[in-house]
């Protein structure tokens, strides 16, 4: 991984990016002011990825030329960083493969788990294929594999704050129901949270229930059976009030059915929010107690954190979700829209006169992205960055 530094810095570092944080996070020039949050962009996770598959592309075209390398899915949620690793000639298949690309896979190929980790299932069969494993999968999320695995073996059903169909989600689940009898339910709102909270309570219609949550559960759950002793756990990139409150509510459900003396033997609960995932909503948090016209949140769109990060913005101000800086025009800008999940179109973004930009990153998101972000950002006001920083 040593080896391979220099190349993953010319990449993806930034000289611009270094050189505004250095300056209290700020460069203006006549009308523009650009604010960088204290903590955005690449986190240890992610670097750590990025630098092992680096690496094991060096590793075996050195040691083993012919040894195909294999990425299931994508390495991190960024599109241009999984265009780079794609260029380096590293195969991608699918996060669940199919039995075709399975059939691909040959004893000694190497195959790459991405930080968010995979199905235990499907470690298995690439097990059993004779492949070499390059494990890229991030330390916080193993942390939450070990919780609801220890859930599990208590016959405890973990209760997922999370979304069912991410990748990271799928894996944790999976590591729900692959060391015990224990179940799984992902709850995503507080809304379906309170839905839940309710049926502790009150019991209700179970059809009603595992159609409102299908896709969400474990094979055989019964919600009258198995949301009688429940552990709280998460997807590690989700905003921590909202997680919080998930456990709040159900333990307040387990107390009034249970009580006081007996919430113990009925719920559980673990911190498992990513420590970097926190320090960039924290310091979104605190930038956007700035006074500022508009925010540039940069990211892949199917990055669960980056996706916070914009919604933080967008109770605030109005904020554009980017994915790099080619979408940004002059008269027009290209982003992505939460709500209907596309990218929309939004004219006359940028004001006229003084205007005050914030600007992050999620923690897929490369320095050498923000600074053609923030790059661009003066060139539409015809003002050169090279020129700014020379003076």
């Amino acid at each position: 991984m040593e080896a391979v530094q220099a190349q993953v810095l010319s990449h993806y570092r930034s000289e611009l990016v270094e050189n505004i944080r250095a300056h209290g996070g700020v460069l203006a020039a006549d009308n523009l002011t650009v604010k960088l949050a204290k903590e955005f962009g690449f986190c240890y996770g992610v670097e750590r990825a990025i630098d092992l598959a680096y690496a094991a592309k060096k590793y075996f075209s050195e040691v083993s030329p012919n040894t195909p390398i294999y990425l299931l899915g994508e390495i991190i949620h960024n599109p241009e960083v999984n265009d780079q690793i794609r260029n380096m000639g590293i195969q991608i298949i699918s996060p669940k493969p199919t039995e075709e690309e399975l059939a691909r896979l040959k004893s000694g190929d190497a195959v790459i788990i991405p930080a968010f980790g995979t199905e235990v299932g499907t470690r298995k069969k690439i097990e059993d294929k004779g492949c070499k494993i390059v494990d890229t999968t991030c330390g916080d999320v193993m942390s939450v594999w070990k919780r609801v695995r220890q859930y599990s073996k208590e016959n405890v059903t973990s209760i997922i704050h999370g979304k069912a169909k991410h990748e990271e989600t799928k894996a944790t689940t999976s590591q729900a129901r692959a060391y015990g009898s224990g179940h799984y339910l992902v709850v995503f709102t507080l809304l379906e949270t309170a839905y839940v909270c309710d049926y502790i309570l009150n019991g209700g219609d179970k059809h009603e229930f595992l159609e409102k949550f299908k896709g969400a559960y474990s094979a055989g759950f019964d919600p009258d059976i198995h949301l009688q002793a429940v552990g709280v756990a998460n997807q590690t990139t989700m905003l921590r009030g909202e997680t919080e409150e998930v456990q709040h509510r159900i333990k307040n459900a387990m107390i009034q059915k249970y009580g006081e003396a007996e919430i113990e033997k009925h719920f559980r609960f673990f911190d498992t929010i990513c420590g970097a995932t926190q320090d960039r909503q924290d310091a979104l948090g605190k930038l956007l107690r700035d006074k500022l016209d508009l925010l540039i949140v940069i990211g892949g769109y199917n990055s669960s954190n980056t996706s916070h990060l914009a919604e933080m913005g967008e109770a605030k101000l109005p904020t554009f979700f980017i994915k790099n800086a080619a979408k940004m025009e002059p008269d027009k800008i290209t982003h992505y829209n939460l709500h209907v999940h596309k990218e929309v179109e939004t004219m006359n973004w940028l004001p006229p006169g003084k205007v005050t930009v914030g600007v992050t990153a999620g923690a897929s998101c490369p320095n050498n992205l923000i600074e053609e972000t923030i790059k661009r950002l003066f060139e539409l006001r015809g003002i050169s960055v090279q020129h700014l920083l020379a003076n």
